[in-house]
């Protein structure tokens, strides 16, 4: 069975991509490549962890807009889910696609050195 907050995690994830694409990409010209990849929601729904990916180089800059819109996502997700209080929105960069990239580039090269 689906948990409620594992349900409003993944409409807030919904929420926050859509925004970013229609309204964030209008207000920022170098905003890049940003991919929102999941929403952690806290059993209360007071807090929602959101990861995101970027191919931007500085990801701490791209986690500053981010955080500079926070409350433009907080009022989309209010407006979009029928809730008594939108949680509190906290951007962290999820650094598991890197990662993934770097075990598949070492196992390439292991491969390779066994030929």
């Amino acid at each position: 069975m689906v948990k409620r907050s594992d349900r409003v995690a993944e409409e807030i994830k919904k929420i926050i991509s859509e925004t970013l694409i229609t309204e964030v990409n209008e207000k920022e010209d170098n905003l890049g490549l940003i991919t929102i990849t999941e929403v952690e929601v806290t059993e209360e729904m007071e807090n929602a962890n959101v990861f995101f990916t970027t191919l931007n180089d500085d990801k701490e800059k791209t986690k500053e807009m981010l955080n500079k819109y926070k409350g433009l996502f907080r009022t989309a997700v209010a407006k979009k889910i029928r809730m008594r209080k939108a949680p509190e929105i906290f951007f962290n960069y999820d650094g598991s696609v890197e990662y993934g990239s770097r075990i598949d580039e070492l196992l390439n090269k292991i491969s390779k050195e066994e030929k």
